[in-house]
């Protein structure tokens, strides 16, 4: 067992929230904006909406035992400051980065529950943006690999916060660091896994090679990416994962036709499963040595859909 990831294997399961510009506050996903009905606003007033203190409250009232929250995803926005990030790509405070550290508030309020906080960060950099696409190196995701240059770069960003949480972040999901299609290889995940180290040499780190891959990918993982499209009793074991955590990912949100975001149903609402199969679920990958991370649908407010916490709350019992 991996000595760093005893406090996650522990854990035995947590929630993931997707919190995206073109989630929360995208103008189509008109359900997803915010559970009072607010529409697309400026970036730092879509982060200024969210309550750190009502959604640490919702998790704790379920029983999570850790979160992995989203910085960031593809394109220019992140959901706090970050110096590095403006000097690279020219953008000024408050164009791409919010105003608000949300994430230094979320820390704080979930602190006050004992609960770990994971951040969510990719190895594609904004791609997505002309702009920051450019200035990092990376920006054609169908016919480019990354570079030495760009994989530095953008670990810089990750590592200025990195120095500035420090402990209060206790490891990172890396996406989009994928060998085949992007060219990633081990010296390149290294350059990632010592940047978000930086401020914290124990926080546990995996980095992300597509789903359905649940066996040990790096010799700098902590714990399995585990990307999976439906929580079903193919589980990675202990013997597949090499020293490497096992963990699964997936979503307890339904896909419709309203709901247009993602591939296929991350961060929407509703749940395909019963709390009685979560539960009995979750057993079962925590009794072969797995922790389950389960992705819902986070309002723009701090909210979470209410159906889904009716289904979560059938695995507090787990965490106790």
């Amino acid at each position: 067992m991996n000595n760093k990831a005893k406090w996650f294997r522990e854990s035995k399961w947590g929630v993931f929230s997707h919190y995206l510009y073109n989630l929360q506050n995208s103008d189509t996903e008109k359900g997803m904006l915010h559970s009072k009905g607010i529409g697309n606003t400026d970036w730092n007033q879509c982060v200024e909406d969210f309550d750190t203190d009502q959604y640490a409250n919702i998790l704790n009232d379920i029983g999570a035992g850790y979160v992995i929250f989203t910085i960031m995803q593809g394109n220019k926005y992140l959901c706090s400051p970050n110096a590095t990030y403006n000097e690279i790509t020219g953008y000024k405070q408050g164009e791409a980065c919010s105003s608000r550290d949300l994430i230094a508030d979320l820390i704080q309020s979930l602190n006050k529950y004992d609960i770990p906080l994971m951040l969510y960060y990719t190895g594609d950099g904004p791609h997505q943006d002309e702009i920051g696409g450019h200035a990092f190196g990376f920006y054609d995701r169908e016919n480019q690999n990354v570079s030495d240059e760009f994989v530095t770069k953008w670990a810089s960003v990750a590592q200025e916060f990195s120095l500035r949480y420090k402990s209060g972040v206790k490891g990172w999901w890396i996406d989009g660091c994928y060998k085949d299609f992007f060219g990633y290889d081990e010296s390149k995940l290294k350059i990632l896994s010592d940047a978000v180290k930086a401020g914290n040499p124990n926080a546990i780190v995996t980095f992300n090679n597509g789903v359905d891959f649940k066996g040990r990918y790096s010799i700098h993982e902590d714990f399995t990416a585990g990307e999976v499209t439906e929580f079903t009793d193919d589980y990675p074991n202990e013997e597949q994962c090499d020293g490497s955590q096992p963990h699964l990912l997936s979503f307890l949100g339904i896909p419709s036709e309203f709901y247009e975001w993602g591939n296929p149903a991350w961060g929407k609402p509703g749940s395909k499963y019963s709390g009685e199969f979560m539960s009995s679920y979750v057993n079962k990958v925590n009794n072969a040595g797995g922790v389950v991370s389960i992705d819902v649908c986070t309002f723009r407010d701090g909210t979470i859909d209410q159906g889904q916490i009716e289904v979560l709350r059938y695995l507090s019992k787990i965490n106790i």
